[in-house]
């Protein structure tokens, strides 16, 4: 299966303003990184690596890391401002900054088929190194007062994404005007139409 058809077919979504928040993402409305395949697919699709990285030698092992990490980070971005809010959010913090600590993989500009530099990785990245990538987005979020004050939670009923607000203004109520905005309309329309039929 092609990259593209594959995040088409999973619906993997990349619009929360953070790496760290679309791998959040992945649990709504059901759990998306349900196979390697997929979460290589996230994982090119995020940008955390340039797209035609070989990924071949992602195991199980990948799944269990990167939905430890989902977890950590939703329990840091949900658990509240500090880590005397309790055990569970200190433990969380405590994993999130060991998973940071691993090194980035290695980028080197090469020569693309127009002559254009493009990016490219020094070798097949690891797993530990990815985990950092994303791991260090968090810190760098959840350290950064300006931008974890535009942290938002979706307003759509049930929807438990959680999003950057970078818009104008600091307006922006739902983590896709496609998605929640447009039921949240449709459902509105239907609630007037329904008032005035009454």
């Amino acid at each position: 299966m092609a990259l593209g058809t594959a995040m088409a077919a999973y619906e993997l979504r990349f619009d929360s303003g953070r790496i760290c928040l679309d791998l959040l993402a992945t649990t709504h409305p059901e759990e998306r990184l349900d196979s390697v395949e997929v979460l290589c697919a996230w994982i090119t699709g995020s940008g955390l690596v340039p797209y035609g990285t070989p990924l071949a030698h992602a195991d199980a092992s990948w799944l269990v890391g990167f939905r430890e990490l989902r977890g950590r980070i939703g329990q840091l971005v949900r658990g509240g401002p500090a880590p005397q809010t309790g055990l569970p959010y200190g433990l969380a913090l405590a994993r999130v900054n060991e998973f940071a600590l691993a090194p980035p993989p290695a980028p080197r500009a090469v020569a693309g088929e127009d002559g254009k530099l493009v990016r490219e990785l020094d070798g097949p990245p690891a797993c530990a190194a990815l985990l950092g990538a994303v791991a260090r987005d968090a810190v760098e979020l959840l350290t950064d007062p300006v931008a974890r004050a535009g942290i938002r939670q979706c307003e759509g009923d049930n929807c438990p994404i959680v999003y950057l607000d970078t818009s104008r203004g600091r307006r922006r109520r739902w983590c896709s005007s496609e998605v929640c905005g447009n039921r949240e309309r449709v459902a509105r329309h239907r609630r007037r139409a329904a008032l005035a039929r009454a």
